[in-house]
């Protein structure tokens, strides 16, 4: 099995919650980019600046002996209506970068028109080696993103993303809970790999 390191997700998703507004408004609103309106590869920061405006922040980070980089755009308002008590209307999507070239995007929303909620219960019914992808995203919905090489460890291989975050604010706490599964797939669409995380501050 073909396993997307741990640790760096975990570092990506303490970065996320940690930018999370609890009054007001925070960052400039955006529509996220779809996967086809990327282009891996080609891609660079200045070229998805263009298509979404000033970033909300950016960041060098290292994995597996080589540099990386990611761009963030962030949108965030207290006010805004969620369905869910007390979460706080957010939508964040992260572009990364090897030698400024796309390699991976992920989006993460708790406003009802494009929310990344999902059915982690359901992971358990995926079977690596077997499951095709297509089945994945007919089980689970379709996904925020999609890792290629090398954000993924198999140059043959890439990886849908699914992420989801919230923050919850009242008078005297604020909490936070994250969920995300990074499903690995081969050149004929059989999953290789699953990696499920979840952080629960409170839901």
């Amino acid at each position: 099995m073909h396993k997307i390191s741990i640790m760096v997700i975990v570092v990506f998703a303490m970065f996320m919650v940690g930018c999370a507004g609890t009054s007001g408004t925070a960052g400039t609103n955006f529509v996220k980019l779809e996967t086809n309106q990327l282009v891996y590869g080609s891609d660079t920061p200045q070229s998805i600046k263009q298509k979404l405006g000033k970033s909300y922040g950016e960041q060098i980070f290292t994995r597996n002996g080589r540099q990386f980089k990611w761009v963030m755009f962030r949108y965030a308002d207290s006010g805004g209506e969620t369905g869910y008590k007390g979460v706080i209307a957010k939508r964040v999507q992260r572009f990364y970068f090897y030698k400024d070239k796309l390699v991976g995007h992920e989006f993460t929303s708790t406003w009802p028109v494009d929310s990344t909620d999902f059915d982690e219960l359901k992971v358990g019914d995926i079977k690596i080696g077997t499951t095709t992808i297509q089945q994945v995203v007919e089980l689970i919905g379709k996904p925020g993103g999609e890792f290629i090489y090398p954000l993924v460890k198999n140059e043959l291989e890439k990886a849908k993303v699914y992420l989801y975050q919230h923050t919850k604010s009242s008078a005297f706490t604020t909490k936070y809970y994250q969920k995300m599964i990074i499903v690995s797939y081969d050149q004929n669409g059989i999953v290789t790999d699953v990696e499920s995380i979840q952080n629960d501050g409170g839901r």
